[in-house]
């Protein structure tokens, strides 16, 4: 049994909490629609305008489209609304058209029971003639004849004629339920008005429920069929109901830019019941703002009796809020001060520990940059120890073989010089070919360079326009341009060395560096560092 009640107890809570969140979902919904309020009315605008100007283009319609502009202002702005109707009525009255003439009536007894103007409305009630109406216009009057004294009843609140007014409403409401079709929207709206008026507000709303889930109507009406919903939601039990039922009343009023609207005020009181006093105070100036631009008086006059109750319990509830802001300050305050004394405490440990860190990173830094220049250094000795190794062995093999060819040379002439032969011994020594042997040497200089440099022509060329790049003829492996800059790769930069090891003068070599980087797409200084920083494999 006991968990059977606290099975029961979660699925309660649970379905409040869902009722709850789907109620703030719509009011959401409602204050975003408030924020779009311009651009409907906007729309509304635009639709009376093009009316306006059509009666100048259209001088023959003038009655349909009077009718329109007032249908357009009927819920929207009285005076406007008001002006147009009499126009409607006068141009009927002018071409003599009784059913025009009392249809006009209709719309303006409608008009100024909206307005709040109860003895005006009765006043025009009496003057028209329903035998020359037509069945919807007749539907339209009894209608109208039930609201008014339903408005007339709850403007009474007296117990004696109030029954009276409500009774006389049920039977007007009878009245225009035999002129509907059944099944037809209007004899659901009707039939569910009669509920309402009757007070049989305890069973479901199965009429208006029918109309929202399966007829196609207009914003307007979808707000009417809500409002008139509300009063089925009036149990305690049902707030959440009603609370959801007119939001969504008010929307369909905003999108339909109704300013004659019951919703939002419905809306405020209740809210303001049930303690919500934000969102009360703030639909509460939505329906006086549209009381006022409409100009309802009555209701006017209602929301001004409520707004300084719900004003007062609104600052009521600000003092006690700032109240307990100023306690929460006090504490937080006090929690603050002791906070930042601990965190002064530590922020003296820090900058000490910081301090120690910084003298760290110093030395972490001037290690790092000691191992960049030892690295460097290193590659720098691998490089110079990978060239001299092979130019070393490459000059020994080289001089080895010019000592024996030497010696072979001068056995050979100091035997031909001893038996006399002087002219055999001459022609020895013009046999050595100095052309020949140089051609050689540059050979063998160039066969070691590229293959400690393999990437050298292409580095060098690299910083050369196209037409301007230098590539040796085969079967050369460098020309005199590339062996210039490959002795300064290998770190003769002396122009006198250069000249004397290629045998050139000191000019032509000059002249053929200038000339190289003065086609270069880089300036000297990157020139010479490119050239120097040519990898050695």
């Amino acid at each position: 049994m006991k968990f059977l009640f606290v099975c029961f107890s979660f699925i309660l809570a649970s379905l409040s909490v869902y009722s709850s969140a789907e109620q703030d979902s719509v009011l959401k919904m409602l204050k975003n629609e408030l924020s779009k309020k311009d651009r409907y009315d906007e729309i509304k605008h635009v639709r009376i305008k093009q009316l306006k100007h059509s009666l100048n283009q259209r001088p023959l319609d003038q009655l349909k489209i009077y009718a329109s502009l007032f249908d357009e202002y009927e819920y929207y702005k009285f005076d406007s609304a008001f002006v147009y109707g009499n126009k409607l009525l006068s141009l009927s009255l002018r071409q003599n058209d009784p059913v025009k003439i009392n249809q006009s009536k209709v719309k303006l007894a409608s008009l100024l029971l909206h307005a709040g103007l109860f003895k005006e409305t009765f006043d025009y009630l009496k003057d028209i003639d329903i035998s020359l109406l037509d069945a919807k216009t007749k539907y339209d009057f009894f209608c109208l004849k039930s609201g008014a004294y339903s408005n007339l009843a709850i403007y009474n609140s007296d117990g004696y004629f109030s029954k009276n007014y409500n009774e006389k409403a049920i039977n007007y409401l009878d009245s225009a339920l035999s002129l509907c079709k059944p099944k037809s929207f209007e004899w659901k709206f009707t039939k569910g008005n009669k509920q309402v008026v009757s007070g049989q507000t305890d069973v479901p709303p199965t009429y208006f429920l029918d109309i929202l889930n399966h007829d196609k109507i207009s914003a307007h009406d979808s707000a009417r069929v809500l409002t008139a919903m509300a009063a089925f939601y009036l149990k305690k039990e049902d707030h959440d109901k009603r609370i959801q039922v007119l939001a969504k009343s008010a929307i369909c009023d905003i999108r339909s830019s109704t300013k004659e609207t019951l919703a939002t005020l419905l809306l405020a009181e209740d809210l303001f019941y049930s303690g919500d006093l934000p969102n009360a105070y703030l639909f509460i100036q939505c329906s006086r703002d549209d009381a006022g631009f409409y100009g309802n008086r009555l209701r006017k006059l209602k929301i001004e009796s409520i707004l300084p109750e719900i004003a007062t319990q609104v600052n009521l509830a600000t003092a006690r809020q700032k109240d307990r802001f100023f306690n929460y300050f006090f504490y937080i305050s006090l929690i603050s001060i002791i906070i930042s004394l601990v965190l002064f405490m530590i922020f003296i440990q820090l900058r000490k520990l910081k301090a120690k860190e910084k003298i760290i990173e110093d030395k972490n830094e001037e290690l790092n940059l000691v191992n960049h220049q030892l690295l460097a250094i290193n590659e720098k000795l691998q490089e110079y120890a990978t060239v001299k190794e092979r130019y070393i062995g490459y000059f020994f093999d080289s001089i080895s073989g010019y000592i024996v060819k030497l010696d072979k040379q001068k056995k050979s002439v100091e035997r031909k010089i001893m038996t006399g032969r002087y002219n055999e011994a001459l022609s020895s020594l013009n046999e050595i070919n100095i052309k020949k042997e140089r051609q050689l040497l540059f050979n063998t200089f160039d066969e070691v360079f590229i293959s400690i440099f393999p990437n050298f022509i292409n580095v060098l060329n690299s910083m050369l326009s196209p037409q301007d790049q230098i590539w040796p003829k085969q079967p050369e492996l460098l020309n005199t341009e590339l062996r210039i800059f490959a002795l300064i790769r290998l770190g003769i930069t002396d122009t006198q060395a250069i000249a004397t090891i290629l045998e050139y003068s000191v000019n032509t070599i000059y002249v053929y560096k200038m000339r190289i980087k003065a086609k270069a797409l880089v300036s000297s200084e990157v020139f010479d560092r490119t050239v120097m920083n040519v990898k050695a494999t």
